[in-house]
């Protein structure tokens, strides 16, 4: 039995249907991103796993217990926000100790707690300062410490780091997943932020148009999107998709994304003749200043270059007008400049297809791909 069990779960504001029967199963310890463009109802769902609002169908358990109807102070649950949400008029130490008060604990029981959570979140120097005197780091802490300390079988998180600065998030990523195991709690993580679902989560679950289109370990997801939809969701930089077709050549079965010629032979077993979208991730893509001697390969003009810590990005622009980008090592950044003709290569076990007709991916053979 996992920890926590949400079944065919809906919601709807009027005529619009957020969550359309969300089904998700979460272990004891286990850590779900819940990742998914603005909009899309990763909100809704936390509010109604808190309590904060009512279901509009299907079913939550806690602990093998039916909670949907139960108010939030009987849900075991606790919850950390992007904009802190902490009491203005408390210090930090009556912010981490209201869930506790809340439930009668006894002042010792209390302080212990808090004392104990604050020096795990490095927040103890501050207990006695108010949220105004408060770093938007140290705020965060405390929201989180807040979150935590009643050690509660579900922590819901809403986009936790979304307001702290670009070095407290690399920290925190790194700190988090050690500190979920510590306390046990079933986690549902929030993010908009591809990179951080990769990072902390056991499993990343897309959310799409109200539904949960795949869910699985990061890496399975990343590499082997179940649509070129949720393909184009989790990567940044995003992957890059082109129209192609298939073709018998010489023996052997060809695709021609951006015109490259790529022998899928062994790899897939496709029709001689059919449509398909080729993705390709920017960092999966071959790139060289001349062509290689008997390659198969696309010739683009570089249109921008941008270093971004440890790999850079260009976009390139074939004869056709298609864009590409390209990862690559940082190191090599100085070899490339705008406007100068560069030599793209797919590597054919690097290349994913998508039906045409619905966008799913065609799984590879087994011995080349999953």
């Amino acid at each position: 039995m996992a920890r926590l069990e949400i079944d065919n779960l809906a919601r709807a504001f009027g005529p619009v249907q957020v969550l359309k029967d969300l089904t998700l199963h979460v272990e004891r310890s286990e850590t779900v991103a819940v990742y998914g463009r603005s909009g899309c109802g990763k909100s809704v769902l936390l509010s109604i796993l808190s309590g904060a609002l009512p279901a509009g169908g299907g079913d939550l358990r806690i602990d093998g217990r039916s909670v949907i109807d139960a108010p939030p102070e009987a849900r075991d649950v606790g919850m950390a926000f992007q904009n802190f949400a902490l009491y203005p008029h408390m210090n930090a130490f009556d912010n981490i100790a209201s869930p506790l008060r809340g439930a009668k604990k006894s002042p010792r029981e209390v302080a212990e707690k808090v004392e104990t959570t604050a020096q795990l979140l490095k927040i103890d120097r501050v207990l006695s300062h108010f949220p105004q005197q408060l770093s938007n780091g140290q705020r965060q802490r405390t929201s989180l410490a807040r979150a935590l300390v009643a050690e509660p079988a579900v922590l819901l998180l809403d986009d936790p780091l979304r307001n702290v600065d670009a070095k407290l998030r690399y920290e925190m990523r790194l700190e988090m997943p050690n500190l979920f195991r510590r306390f046990q709690s079933s986690v549902i993580y929030v993010t908009q932020d591809s990179r951080e679902a990769m990072a902390l989560a056991d499993r990343i679950a897309i959310l799409h148009d109200g539904r949960l289109r795949q869910v699985g370990r990061p890496r399975e997801v990343y590499e082997f999107p179940c649509t070129a939809e949720v393909g184009r969701l989790l990567g940044d930089p995003a992957i890059n998709l082109f129209a192609c077709e298939s073709a018998a050549r010489d023996g052997a079965l060809w695709v021609n994304p951006a015109g490259c010629h790529v022998n899928l032979s062994g790899r897939y077993d496709l029709p001689a003749a059919g449509q398909y979208i080729a993705g390709v991730r920017p960092e999966d893509i071959g790139l060289s200043a001349s062509p290689t001697a008997g390659g198969h390969w696309v010739e683009a003009t570089i249109e921008t270059v941008t270093p971004a810590n440890v790999r850079s990005l260009l976009v390139a622009a074939t004869a056709a007008g298609e864009k590409i980008t390209v990862s690559f090592p940082e190191q090599e950044t100085q070899r490339y400049a705008p406007k100068d003709r560069v030599y793209l290569s797919f590597p054919a076990d690097k290349v994913l297809l998508f039906s045409a007709d619905n966008e799913q991916l065609l799984r590879p053979n087994p011995t080349t791909g999953m």
